[in-house]
């Protein structure tokens, strides 16, 4: 059998018309990544390299434009793309750990594709200017999943009985969540779970469907279900302060607001009227806030005993 490829078909324009279309569409298959900067800050930074294709009469503003016309271009060539931030400072510390030169396009490259396997979003023809928030977004929950992460396995273990505190931190607040949901009853839920630590306020929110049967699997979107039982473990683990918020919509009645706080290891239910001096003052100033109209705001109800390792 001849196993030498025939490349005659070469020599002819039909033959390098053959081979064009077919690289076309074998480009078509291939996905690509575009590393974003996320604002004017970033981009200044990115403009000290030489090699950047932006010097510095070039504005923020133009270097979305040309992204967002990158984008279009991608898609319309029927390629898959995928978005996600590009921070310099994270390039800088990734050229260092691999002894590579950051004032380079393919080192640039290099970095960008391994950006896919971080918070990274599927370009879906929406303008850069929307896209960013959601990427920004992505990338403040992945990193404080991370954070929570690394707090749940530095807890240690339990003094008296040797369990492994955030292993049962991570159960403990898997059983809450569906006692909160189940408590809360039909309808559309939104919780968020507060929790402050050393270095940073840990936000977490999950908007989830209740089941149809008390204590069967809820409906939620993606992996918010991890992240917010992830940073309620992690309050639980550190007991410390923090706080939980519960809004249920239901079809044709007011939207109900429950609330809780985090007690040396648990869920204490708040009473209704701790959950509207919470729900109707601001956060940054202290202020009274106007309650919603068409909002009840109810009291929590019991879903923990005490804490285990409190």
């Amino acid at each position: 059998m001849n196993t030498t490829p025939d490349t005659s078909h070469h020599d002819t324009p039909r033959g390098r018309n053959t081979t064009s279309r077919l690289r076309r569409e074998l480009r078509r298959e291939v996905p690509s990544t575009v590393g974003l900067l996320a604002d004017a800050r970033d981009f200044a930074a990115m403009r000290d390299y030489r090699s950047f294709a932006f010097d510095h009469h070039d504005e923020y503003a133009d270097y979305l434009h040309h992204v967002d016309a990158l984008l279009r271009s991608l898609a319309a060539q029927g390629i898959h793309t995928t978005v996600a931030l590009f921070d310099p400072a994270e390039y800088a510390d990734y050229c260092a750990e691999h002894g590579l030169d950051p004032d380079s396009a393919p080192t640039r490259k290099r970095f960008t594709a391994e950006l896919a396997c971080g918070p990274a979003l599927p370009y879906a023809g929406q303008p850069v200017e929307e896209l960013l928030p959601l990427l920004v977004d992505a990338a403040v929950r992945q990193s404080t999943w991370e954070y929570a992460g690394a707090l749940l396995a530095g807890a240690g273990e339990c003094a008296d009985c040797g369990e492994d505190i955030g292993r049962a931190s991570f159960e403990r607040a898997s059983a809450l969540l569906h006692r909160l949901v189940d408590g809360a009853g039909p309808g559309h839920h939104h919780l968020v779970c507060s929790v402050p630590t050393e270095t940073e306020q840990l936000i977490a929110a999950l908007h989830a469907e209740a089941p149809a049967e008390p204590g069967g699997p809820l409906r939620a979107e993606g992996r918010d279900q991890l992240d917010f039982v992830t940073v309620l473990a992690a309050g639980l683990a550190l007991g410390g302060t923090g706080g939980l918020v519960l809004r249920s919509t239901t079809a044709g009645a007011p939207d109900r607001v429950h609330g809780w706080r985090l007690d040396r290891g648990r869920l204490a239910a708040l009473s209704a009227a701790a959950v509207f001096d919470a729900y109707c003052t601001d956060a940054d100033t202290g202020e009274p806030v106007p309650p919603e109209p068409g909002v009840e705001y109810c009291p929590g109800y019991e879903v923990d005993g005490p804490g285990p390792h409190a």
